[in-house]
């Protein structure tokens, strides 16, 4: 059933919806990681360079980072989707013991997290559908099919309008699944959102090849010229 899961992932987790929301622990860690990135890359609080993205340790990603990203993630979506078609109904709506049980449920709930993050930075529509029926937020696999190649435009749309400015300085949201206001550097917000869609991919390839269905490549090394261009 996927409601009890949904449950279990707003009290373990605290809500699907943000994405996260970090601990002491979590946080300490990602301190510990980005500032021996930063260590590496010479980049100190006190350097002067890059000291106006520097917030928690967390170094500011770039606009160069944001269209990668997108682009990577229009990639993917078209591999996984051509994977997907090759699977019968049945095969796609079958609950495997996944988080969100079958592979379409998954699907769905990845373009309903899209939906949400990307409504908070470009101010488009968002989800019709709260984080409880984020399983369905596609009717069938047509609908879906079609929401995820106009959803991925967006997303490439959306990343050649940033710049590097609009990275820095915290970014704030009020979360309908947790009924609080949300504060948090916008930089690993945006970090948070491609992370997310690269999770449940990654669920979704599992299960796919597990069915016996074509896997895909999903090494950044490999994407083709011609999705960087879109």
């Amino acid at each position: 059933m996927i409601a009890p899961r949904i449950s279990s992932a707003i009290a373990l987790e605290r809500s699907a919806e943000t994405g996260f929301e970090l601990s002491d622990i979590s946080l300490g860690l990602t301190r510990f990681i980005c500032q021996t990135f930063n260590r590496h890359a010479g980049i100190t609080q006190d350097s002067g360079k890059g000291s106006d993205s520097f917030r928690n340790g967390i170094a500011m990603i770039t606009s160069a980072y944001c269209l990668q990203m997108a682009h990577y993630n229009h990639w993917q979506n078209t591999e996984m989707t051509a994977a997907l078609e090759g699977l019968s109904e049945g095969e796609r709506v079958l609950d495997r013991g996944a988080f969100f049980g079958s592979i379409q449920h998954t699907a769905n709930h990845l373009l309903w997290g899209d939906l949400t993050w990307l409504s908070r930075f470009d101010g488009g529509a968002g989800p019709e559908v709260t984080l409880q029926d984020s399983g369905s937020a596609a009717r069938d696999f047509e609908d879906w099919r079609q929401q995820r190649v106009a959803l991925d435009q967006r997303f490439v749309a959306w990343a050649k309008t940033v710049q590097n400015v609009d990275l820095e300085g915290d970014f704030e949201w009020y979360s309908v699944a947790m009924q609080r206001q949300f504060k948090l550097p916008k930089a690993l917000c945006i970090m948070q959102m491609f992370n997310h869609q690269t999770h449940h991919r990654g669920q979704i390839h599992a299960m796919v090849t597990a069915a016996g269905g074509a896997g895909w490549t999903t090494d950044l090394p490999f994407m083709p010229e011609a999705f960087t261009e879109s």
